[in-house]
């Protein structure tokens, strides 16, 4: 299991983010930053890694894996989904793409091998065999206001694609993917494409007005925008319903692993906690951290920032709160002062 080896032009820091090598920043993360939020910011995105999954037993066995539809995917189309322990508790998210003869399964590399292992254990006698792309696929993220301008200009055509639909197209010999982001992160696009082409595609975007941005600033867009990151703010002791991401949940697809538990908390109406944002006064708090009400543990903070402001910055936090506490109450965590805050934050620019 290999990161594939990925050229980036210009100056950059690089570190790990999600499991693999990946450029940090571009000498200035508060600009790289702001690109996401009212420019175009191009990004590595080779720490997410994609999985084959052939044979004829291919769309029946997955779908009984995952907690979304991928039976009934159109060709090009994908979903967003969890996958489960038989006591509902949450091993992994992923995406699944239906391609034809092929469901391309995509997660971040730091959960590879655990999605790997889990896939094996339930493939007895089905026909489905599952294949890394590690080295032949790879992909650049594009986002921000002026994502779809930039793409234009580079001579990629956007068309108007529903969330998580790709289609194939060429550009200037060299065949590409393009894939329009679900619905959490708006003007959105993945292209995917071989390790050997991204400084091509990259530097072509770059030259069309795309800011060359790195994983501390996706991390800051993460939060901002309020996407949990499986083994930061979701965790194998988490429930589905518990993250929020109902995106991620079909009720009327049939069975899969987990589904009794996540019928009986549909059927039930509520879990006892939830996932969201909060306000920050005070010292950004450390992952990990109790939120209290009187002493009293009511939720945990899952992940902190402190956003770039053109007038100072904006400290903010994701984590989990009893729903008995979310609303009214003065939160403590530490020495800061929590106010429950719907995610996406607002005012970032």
């Amino acid at each position: 299991m290999t990161t594939p080896t990925i050229h980036i032009p210009g100056n950059v820091r690089l570190g790990q983010y999600s499991g693999a090598s990946t450029p940090l920043d571009f000498g200035d993360v508060a600009a790289e930053f702001h690109a996401f939020t009212s420019g175009c910011a191009v990004y590595d995105l080779s720490w997410r890694a994609k999985l084959a999954l052939t044979g004829e037993d291919r769309v029946r066995w997955l779908n009984g894996m995952v907690t979304n539809n991928v039976r009934d995917l159109l060709p090009g189309h994908g979903v967003y989904a969890f996958v489960l322990n038989p006591q509902g508790h949450i091993l992994g998210d992923i995406y699944a793409f239906y391609i034809g003869e092929t469901v391309l399964v995509d997660t971040d590399r730091s959960q590879l091998e655990k999605i790997l292992a889990t896939f094996d254990h339930y493939i007895i006698m089905d026909d489905v065999e599952v294949r890394e792309l590690d080295s032949s696929l790879t992909a650049l993220g594009i986002s921000g206001p002026r994502a779809g301008g930039v793409l234009a200009s580079a001579g990629i055509a956007a068309p108007d694609l529903a969330p998580l639909q790709r289609m194939d197209l060429q550009w200037n010999g060299i065949g590409l993917s393009l894939l329009r982001a679900d619905e959490m992160l708006p003007d959105s696009w993945q292209i995917w494409l071989g390790p050997e082409h991204t400084a091509d595609v990259w530097q072509a975007l770059a030259t069309a007005g795309a800011t060359s941005s790195g994983a501390d600033a996706y991390e800051l867009y993460r939060i901002a925008r309020g996407i949990p990151r499986y083994g930061i703010d979701i965790r194998e002791r988490d429930l589905p319903q518990e993250t929020n991401q109902a995106r991620a949940l079909n009720f009327t697809k049939g069975c899969f692993v987990g589904q009794e538990i996540v019928e009986r908390i549909r059927s039930r109406g509520n879990v006892h906690r939830l996932f969201t944002g909060f306000r920050v006064e005070g010292p950004s708090p450390a992952p990990g951290t109790k939120i209290q009400i009187d002493g009293k543990d009511v939720g945990e903070i899952t992940s902190a920032a402190v956003l770039p402001h053109a007038v100072g910055g904006q400290s903010v936090a994701l984590g989990y709160i009893r729903r008995e506490a979310a609303v009214g109450k003065l939160l403590q965590a530490g020495e800061t002062h929590l106010t429950v805050a719907a995610v996406p934050f607002t005012n970032l620019d």
